[in-house]
């Protein structure tokens, strides 16, 4: 009676914790000459919802082991959660982090927190450049928040290891070097991809992560 209680309230919460494919803030095209059209389809349409897809069907299965009391199988889905929660998390963040008003320098107290720990916005972005052009294999660049220095720093994790569960600090800015988010117009010229997508940084939205982890 009290596993069936519990599969039936597992059931019920996972119901209300599906998760869904966000919505773009910009056409798929808004961001050319940076990343063109069929790359920002394919990625968004494709790509991440099939994260989501997965991380959803992978949640089930974990809840269903939870009511269980199986932990073998709870424990056999830990990287199909981590892979695929956070392919969502670190996509949700990027679609964010970038739009076709952006590029630049960021202003106000991101600014100033960017030049009293690197020295220049150009030091910054030539450090945060060479980190991710030199991530091997699939995987991304960030800048993060140490919530206890209060700190910047630049910080790179492979495949979709999400930035906070992986190293503790708070995500402001990634940079995707998985082939898929530029292969179609940059072929295999990272450097070229990286060295552009600066064009169409969000430093508004950026300011404001860092603003809400400062805090």
């Amino acid at each position: 009676m009290l596993q069936s209680r519990l599969m039936k309230l597992s059931r019920l919460a996972q119901a209300r914790c599906k998760y869904t494919l966000p919505e773009l803030p910009y056409k798929y095209e808004a961001l050319e000459p940076v990343v063109n059209r069929d790359i920002m389809e394919i990625h968004h349409s494709k790509h991440h919802a099939t994260y989501v897809n997965n991380l959803n069907a992978t949640a089930e299965k974990v809840s269903a082991a939870v009511a269980e009391g199986n932990a073998g199988a709870l424990i056999g889905l830990h990287g199909a959660l981590k892979f695929n929660g956070g392919g969502h998390i670190n996509h949700s963040i990027f679609w964010e982090n970038l739009s076709p008003n952006g590029g630049g320098l960021p202003t106000g107290d991101l600014l100033s927190a960017i030049e009293a720990e690197f020295g220049s916005f150009d030091q910054f972005k030539a450090k945060m450049s060479a980190a991710t052009i030199a991530v091997q294999g699939s995987g991304w660049g960030w800048l993060g928040l140490n919530p206890d220095s209060k700190r910047l720093q630049i910080a790179t994790c492979a495949n979709q290891d999400p930035l906070q569960a992986t190293t503790g600090l708070a995500p402001l800015l990634g940079i995707d070097v998985w082939e898929h988010a530029y292969y179609l117009q940059y072929k295999n010229v990272r450097p070229e991809y990286v060295n552009s997508i600066w064009d169409v940084v969000n430093w508004e939205d950026v300011a404001a992560r860092y603003a809400a982890a400062s805090s």
